[in-house]
């Protein structure tokens, strides 16, 4: 498969194990073999129904990087687009997603990507660059002609709605580049300001930040949870409700689950989930980290393994799938029988989500 999603092989997946997350109207592709990776419309869950559906791809913190991306309808990206925000890195990214030939692309920034944070950039820019980059340059290539022409849309803190097709279902999109402070880059807010900014995210289908809610998919690896509590208790309030949250940031915690909530647009349960190399996303030894002692943990976790598999299988229930598509190799997953993996490689690869229209 090459960088416009045409299906090829690739010596790095060949015998991979693909994960696969089931569920009534959502399911996930989380690793998988791209020369191997069906077309949507060969899928069984959408030859056997019927009904219509939707392939999302879902790629974050790519920083000027390239790589093989899966076919779909959508494109989403959470931000990290480069490495620093250069003129030369934003290029680079963006040359690369004009190629790609999803329908919609949907784009945001992330903490790295200096310049697109105006009024910070302008007042630090020294701590970064030897000297300023040419914002005009870089807002053009992110949401001129050649993006719009590329179907990229740019959003920072703005909402918008898009259709994959004639006779298809409106979609609806927020994206947010704020991430919880760290070290003073750029899009940073600080704890005191959480609640304020997420606050005025509206409810939208598709959620993009840059950076997770607390318990998911956040752990570092100096074993710390650095998710948003602000953001993880108004989607559990339900005044949040996403079909797909994607975001990035932890590059060590990239994974993926559908999670199935209590009430309709209520208050219920949170999700607690770590990737694969913390725990296992919808298994017996998925984690959880509820605080309780572990062997308690274990126990939990067998008794609601089967009641996960029955809520995720009714039609009935909301979900949400929380997406961390980081695709720049970190942590424990970075590395495959003693090589390091690339971007967008073995354990980093895009994720891949089919919806029901």
């Amino acid at each position: 498969m090459d960088k416009r999603g045409d299906p090829g092989p690739n010596q790095e997946f060949e015998g991979i194990n693909p994960t696969v997350l089931p569920s009534a109207d959502a399911v996930v592709h989380l690793d998988y073999d791209p020369a191997t990776l069906q077309p949507l419309g060969e899928m069984g869950y959408v030859t056997d129904g019927g009904e219509q559906w939707t392939r999302f791809v879902c790629i974050s913190d790519t920083h000027s990087r390239s790589f093989n991306v899966p076919f779909g309808d959508v494109l989403l990206h959470s931000g990290d687009l480069t490495k620093l925000g250069t003129v030369r890195d934003f290029t680079a990214t963006m040359e690369w997603l004009y190629s790609l030939p999803h329908k919609v692309k949907i784009i945001i920034a992330g903490n790295h990507d200096l310049t697109l944070h105006k009024d910070y950039y302008q007042d630090s820019w020294m701590r970064w660059h030897n000297k300023p980059e040419d914002y005009k340059k870089i807002i053009e290539l992110v949401t001129g002609e050649r993006a719009k022409k590329a179907g990229i849309v740019y959003l920072e803190n703005t909402s918008c709605t898009f259709s994959v097709g004639p006779g298809r279902r409106d979609w609806t999109a927020y994206g947010s580049p704020w991430s919880p402070y760290f070290c003073d880059w750029a899009f940073n807010y600080k704890p005191d300001k959480a609640e304020e900014l997420v606050s005025s995210f509206p409810n939208a289908d598709l959620l993009l930040t840059h950076g997770p809610p607390e318990h998911v998919f956040d752990f570092t690896r100096t074993k710390e949870h650095v998710g948003c509590p602000s953001l993880a208790s108004h989607l559990a309030s339900g005044r949040l409700r996403p079909r797909i949250h994607i975001f990035g940031h932890i590059h060590e915690s990239r994974g993926a689950n559908i999670h199935s909530w209590d009430a309709k647009d209520g208050e219920s349960r949170p999700p607690r989930v770590q990737n694969r190399f913390y725990g296992v996303e919808n298994s017996k030894n998925w984690f959880r980290d509820s605080g309780r002692d572990e062997g308690e943990e274990i126990l939990m976790q067998l008794e609601q393994d089967e009641d996960v598999e029955e809520r995720n299988a009714n039609i009935d229930l909301q979900r949400t799938v929380f997406v961390n598509a980081a695709n720049d190799p970190t942590g424990p997953g970075a590395w495959v029988d003693l090589r390091k993996t690339k971007h967008g490689g073995r354990n980093f690869q895009p994720i891949v989500v089919d919806l029901k229209d």
